[in-house]
């Protein structure tokens, strides 16, 4: 048996909190941006994933008109701080709704260092940045699509393994869930995916046959 939820209507704000129960996990984009006034924003923003490869991409979704949009629609730049485990007050404190002329950073006591390519500054404490020059806003119903393409990643070195690949079980990346409930990395499986060729009888070469 299953319990059918109506988007029409339950409506807009409750069938929300029911799809960000459902859509889990979903990693944290830790977005730093400066305002043309150069004040620094800080702000988490849970729909995050990477739009292209060539060139790298990455997006993330502002629900409603908030001051991460509004920064990046004037100076073009953002620097997204992967959000660590060991900081998840800090990430839960910076999705305050201050107003525009407040930084983050400083009510939350958050360390800045300087980025490499951008304006914004990175999260001093965050094992892995990206920064990025926006590609394009895309409005979807009452959200924004917001496309960055990375113009540099910096990963801290002890959190690399010997061929540079970054090791999640040193990142220890927050991610969110429903409600306040937040996740870690938990226990992390790993397995290889089948060649097609691999596959027995009449489904080799992934064609039936």
């Amino acid at each position: 048996m299953r319990t059918d939820f109506d988007p029409a209507a339950l409506g807009g704000r409750s069938f929300y909190r029911l799809l960000t129960s459902v859509v889990v996990p979903r990693p944290i984009a830790w977005v730093s941006t400066v305002s043309a006034g150069g004040v620094d924003n800080l702000a988490p923003h849970s729909f995050f994933t990477v739009a292209s490869v060539n060139p790298p991409v990455v997006s993330f979704t502002s629900v409603g008109e908030k001051d991460s949009l509004r920064n990046i629609r004037e100076t073009g730049e953002f620097v997204i701080s992967l959000a660590p485990e060991n900081l998840f007050e800090a990430v839960n404190a910076t999705g305050t709704g201050f107003t525009p002329g407040v930084s983050e950073f400083d009510a939350a006591g958050i360390a800045r260092e300087p980025s490499a390519t951008v304006r914004p500054p990175r999260v001093a404490g965050s094992p892995a940045v990206l920064e990025c020059r926006l590609h394009e806003i895309h409005p979807v119903g009452d959200c924004f699509v917001v496309y960055g393409e990375v113009t540099l990643a910096a990963v801290q070195t002890d959190m690399l393994d010997s061929d540079s690949h970054p090791r999640i079980d040193k990142l220890r990346p927050l991610s969110r869930l429903g409600l306040n409930e937040w996740g870690t990395i938990g226990e992390v499986r790993e397995i290889t995916r089948i060649p097609a060729e691999e596959w027995p009888g009449h489904y080799r070469g992934g064609q039936v046959r």
